[in-house]
């Protein structure tokens, strides 16, 4: 299946598991995840809801994106505060992330959507343009870009 059904499929389904949530109103489209003002763009090969916990799990090939973020891994755990925003997630597996320029690799990660914080853990390589750090763990500010990380060794390019 190729990953745009896919998407489609995670889009029929949690419209589906949505609408007896949402009390009618006028016409109009609602995105399936919606995190503070933006959506979110989710694929994954498989998709399962827990309507009443309020949490999903994507996995297969998942990607996640927003804006300048976007998280890759084969596992995906969300948390929802109320359907369908999006709260919380918790990439496993191995995880590559982008944020503005900034690409990332770590065993898990956890995005905290109400902070807008990448936080890396479990032995973290940083990375942009020639410059590149190893980690064992890393922080990234979403909105800002803003990188803080511990027990830090690397390498940063001078000018000649």
């Amino acid at each position: 299946m190729t990953p745009r059904k896919l998407t489609l499929i995670a889009a029929v389904a949690g419209a589906l598991l949505v609408s007896p949530l949402v009390a009618p109103r006028e016409a109009g489209a609602d995105p399936i995840l919606q995190v503070g003002g933006g959506d979110v763009r989710v694929e994954a090969e498989k998709l399962e809801v827990d309507v009443t916990e309020k949490t999903a799990v994507l996995t297969g090939n998942v990607l996640l994106a927003k804006g300048d973020l976007s998280v890759k891994c084969p596992r995906l755990d969300l948390k929802f505060d109320h359907t369908p925003h999006l709260s919380w997630a918790k990439g496993s597996g191995g995880v590559a992330a982008d944020v503005r320029g900034v690409h990332a690799e770590a065993p898990e990660v956890e995005l905290d959507l109400t902070k807008q914080v990448l936080a890396l853990r479990g032995g973290v390589k940083l990375s942009r343009g020639q410059g590149f750090l190893q980690a064992e763990s890393a922080t990234i500010n979403i909105l800002t870009a803003k990188v803080t990380a511990t027990q830090v060794k690397g390498q940063v390019p001078v000018p000649k």
